[in-house]
């Protein structure tokens, strides 16, 4: 766990660094919001379908998404899973259940329901119980706000769907602050209204989000029944590399937060004073991290863009007419002024 944190953050370091050079189009940290990541997919097993905003690249490097795919996915390159269509940041791999990301606030939230609805069918015909999964969705505070959000978690209750859906509450809805975002008691105080039950952790305290999770997965299987946790943290970084943080938040205050709440911090202290890890031993990983994700990212810098012929597949199974012509018309377009692409 203390790896895979420490490589989120070399990782968002050095791609944010990377936009601010001009070298990727867009990106957006986590810093702050890592123990969130692994604790929770510490809990979650492979069956499990994950549906994220856009802020849980944590999850996916835990289950086995590389470095060389998060800096392919970022620079649009030929091994783009995604063949260059997405932001970056959008990640996406149906080997690791984890839905691509998608832009627009709170789509994956009934999405997540619908989900959840067909594991719990698929359980109801399996012979071993351990095979059955559920959906975990996540989505900020912000997203709490928009109606997916309401239709989403009505929906799995009345359904009965066995999902988890998981708030992080990392205190700002891009510039908007959660005292101008609601009146009520956060976001978990919302749950019993839909009939479902609720829990809140502390979102930086990697151990503890694991065991709320692994707990909820639980009570998720065991009652056919949704959940929503709501985790406690603190964006440390701007919204994203189009943002600017000190335009709606004092310095101090970040500060204040990276020194007294920080995850990754935290989790070191933990380590170190058990004698489980020394301070040597974090600097040697933090080093063997940031050099593997310079090497990813050169990597994929070097690699040539997407075939054009990519542009034209994976709508259907079979390219109908329309589209072959237009493949063609861009064919003929290319051929008549080869000099301007």
């Amino acid at each position: 766990a203390q790896r895979q944190m420490i490589r989120l953050r070399q990782m968002d370091n050095i791609l944010q660094n990377a936009q601010r050079q001009g070298r990727i189009s867009f990106y957006m940290t986590c810093r702050g919001e890592e123990a969130i990541h692994i604790g929770s997919a510490s809990a979650l097993k492979q069956q499990d379908v994950i549906l994220a905003q856009y802020r849980e690249h944590g999850l996916l490097m835990w289950r086995g998404f590389t470095l060389e795919q998060f800096t392919n996915q970022c620079f649009s390159n030929d091994l783009d899973l995604g063949r260059g269509r997405q932001m970056p940041v959008h990640y996406g791999s149906r080997a690791l259940n984890y839905h691509t990301i998608s832009s627009p606030l709170g789509t994956q939230i009934p999405q997540a329901t619908g989900v959840g609805y067909k594991l719990k069918l698929d359980a109801a015909k399996m012979e071993d119980p351990s095979e059955a999964g559920i959906a975990i969705c996540y989505f900020g505070d912000g997203c709490a706000s928009t109606t997916d959000f309401h239709a989403g978690l009505n929906f799995a209750a009345t359904l009965k769907a066995p999902v988890v859906f998981f708030c992080r509450n990392n205190g700002y809805a891009i510039s908007t602050s959660v005292e101008d975002q609601y009146a009520g008691d956060g976001i978990v105080c919302r749950a019993p209204g839909y009939g479902m039950a609720g829990l809140r952790v502390d979102g930086n305290d990697a151990f503890a989000v694991s065991a709320a999770v692994r707990k909820a997965r639980e009570y998720c299987l065991t009652n056919n029944a949704p959940i929503l946790i709501e985790a406690i943290t603190y964006r440390q970084g701007h919204h994203s590399t189009s943002d600017d943080s000190s335009r709606y938040r004092c310095p101090k205050e970040v500060h204040d937060h990276s020194t007294s709440t920080d995850p990754v911090k935290r989790l070191n202290k933990f380590l170190h004073r058990h004698g489980w890890v020394s301070s040597d031993d974090t600097a040697k990983i933090r080093d063997e991290e940031r050099m593997a994700v310079l090497n990813a990212m050169e990597a994929a810098e070097r690699r040539p863009p997407p075939k054009l012929d990519t542009l034209f597949a994976d709508v259907y199974e079979e390219m109908p007419l329309h589209l072959r012509r237009q493949e063609q018309q861009l064919q003929q377009h290319l051929a008549k002024y080869p000099g301007r692409y």
